[in-house]
C-alpha cells in the first residue's frame, strides 16, 4: 500500500490551490452563498477550463481519465477554500453511474457536456427518511410499456435546481430484499411533472426537494439494468464518502494554519496566546486530529481506488471526519475567542460547513452501526 502522492499529483494540489486562492476568496464564497444560484457561472466555466469536471471521465469521452486519489487532492483544496459549487453534484454524484453502466450512447450523448461544463448532473437518492440505504428508497417508477412514470419525493437533492440531468433511484419492484428492484433513470430535470424547491441549510449549500408528479421517462433512459441499479448507488457511494471526508479534511487544515497564525499574532498581557500552555495544547489535539484523518481518509481512498472491500473502513474514515472537523471548528473559534464568533471571521464558513458535512452520506451514528455490523455484531 502506497499512500504518497505522486509528482502529478502534487502539481495538481499545487494548481488547484493557486486557481481557488486566486478566483474564490472568502469574499467570493460568501457572495456566491448568498446568490438564488448558489454557484458561479464563471468560475465553473474556468474549472472547466482545467479539466475539473472531466477527472473522472474516460478521454475517449472527453474527459482527463483520472482515479480517484487525483479526485481527493482536488476535493481537499475545496474544502481548504470552502469552495460553493455542484462540484460533488456533477463529478461524482451524477457522472459516476454514466461512466459506470450507461448505454454507449447516454455516454457518448451526456459526458463530453459534462466534461466542459456545459451540463450539470446530480444524484436524486435521498428521500423524507434521508437514509442511503436501499430500504429508504420509495419513489415509484411505474412501467406504462415504452417509458416509465415517477412518482414520489426526493429530499436533499444537491443542486437539482442548477443540474440538467437527474440521476433519479427509484422502485420498479417491491417485496424480497430491499436491494433487488432499484433502477437508475438519467431524467431530463425540465421534464413536465418536476417540481423543484430549494431550502435553506446551516451550510448554505444549494440542497432543494425534489417532487415527481407523473413525470414520464423513456426505457432509453435507463442506467444499468432494470431492478438490479442498487450495486452502482453503492459504489457512487464509496466515491463520494472518500470524496466528501477529502473535502472535510481540506477544511481542518485551513482551520488548524488559521488558528496557529492567529495564536502566534494575538498578543495578550504581554505574550502572543500560542505561549499559553491551554492553546498549545488546544492546537496540539487539532493538529493530532487533522493527521488521523488524513491517514484514515487517505487509506479508505486507496482501498476504494483498489476495488477491495472498504465498508468498514470509509465507515470508520467518515465517522471519525465527522466529530474532527467539528472539534476542530470549535476550538478553532475558541482560539480566536469572540472574533471568531461574528459572520465577517472566515472560521465561520467552515463551522457551518462541518455542521452540515457530519450528515452528507450518513452521521456519526450510523457510520458507528456500520463498523459494528463489519465486526460481525
Amino acid at each position: 500500500m502506497d499512500l504518497d502522492f505522486t509528482e502529478e499529483q502534487d502539481m495538481l494540489r499545487n494548481s488547484a490551490r493557486d486557481f481557488l486562492s486566486t478566483e474564490c476568496d472568502k469574499a467570493t464564497v460568501r457572495k456566491i452563498e448568498e446568490s438564488d444560484e448558489g454557484y458561479s457561472l464563471e468560475l465553473w466555466s474556468k474549472m472547466a477550463e482545467l479539466g475539473w469536471q472531466g477527472l473522472m471521465i474516460p478521454e475517449e469521452y472527453d474527459g482527463m481519465g483520472m482515479g480517484l486519489m487525483d479526485l481527493v487532492v482536488v476535493f481537499e483544496e475545496i474544502g481548504r477554500n470552502v469552495l460553493p459549487s455542484p462540484f460533488l453534484a456533477s463529478v461524482v454524484l451524477g457522472t459516476p453511474p454514466i461512466v459506470e453502466a450507461g448505454t454507449e450512447e447516454q455516454k457518448k450523448e451526456i459526458l463530453p457536456r459534462v466534461a466542459t461544463g456545459e451540463a450539470i448532473l446530480t444524484l436524486a437518492l435521498t428521500e423524507p427518511s434521508v437514509g442511503y440505504s436501499a430500504v429508504c428508497v420509495e419513489l415509484k417508477a411505474e412501467d406504462k410499456g415504452d417509458s416509465f412514470v415517477l412518482n414520489g419525493t426526493k429530499l436533499f437533492v444537491e443542486f437539482a435546481s442548477a443540474c440538467d440531468y437527474m440521476v433519479v433511484v427509484a422502485r420498479t419492484k417491491s417485496g424480497g430484499n430491499p436491494e433487488d428492484g432499484i433502477t437508475l433513470f438519467l431524467v431530463d430535470s425540465k421534464s413536465p411533472g418536476i417540481k423543484i424547491e430549494p431550502f435553506v441549510t446551516a451550510g448554505m449549500d444549494q440542497q432543494c426537494e425534489v417532487v415527481f408528479d407523473n413525470v414520464s421517462v423513456p426505457k432509453v433512459n435507463i442506467i444499468g439494468e432494470l431492478n438490479k441499479g442498487w450495486p452502482i448507488v453503492a459504489k457512487t457511494l464509496e466515491k463520494a464518502t472518500v470524496a466528501k471526508c477529502a473535502e472535510m479534511v481540506g477544511g481542518m487544515q485551513a482551520v488548524l494554519d488559521m488558528s496557529v497564525s492567529y495564536a502566534k499574532e494575538r498578543v495578550q498581557y504581554g505574550r502572543p496566546i500560542g505561549s499559553y500552555q491551554a492553546i498549545q495544547h488546544m492546537l496540539a489535539d487539532m493538529s493530532i486530529r487533522v493527521g488521523m484523518s488524513k491517514n484514515i481518509l487517505y487509506e479508505a481512498a486507496w482501498m476504494v481506488s483498489e476495488g477491495l472491500p472498504a465498508a468498514g473502513k470509509l465507515a470508520t474514515a467518515k465517522g471519525f471526519c465527522n466529530e474532527a472537523y467539528k472539534k476542530v471548528t470549535v476550538d478553532g473559534v475558541e482560539v480566536h475567542g469572540a472574533i471568531g464568533t461574528t459572520r465577517d471571521h472566515d472560521m465561520g464558513l467552515y463551522y457551518r460547513r462541518a455542521i452540515v458535512a457530519d450528515s452528507t452520506f450518513g452521521d456519526t451514528e450510523s457510520q458507528r452501526e456500520a463498523v459494528a455490523i463489519e465486526l460481525g455484531l
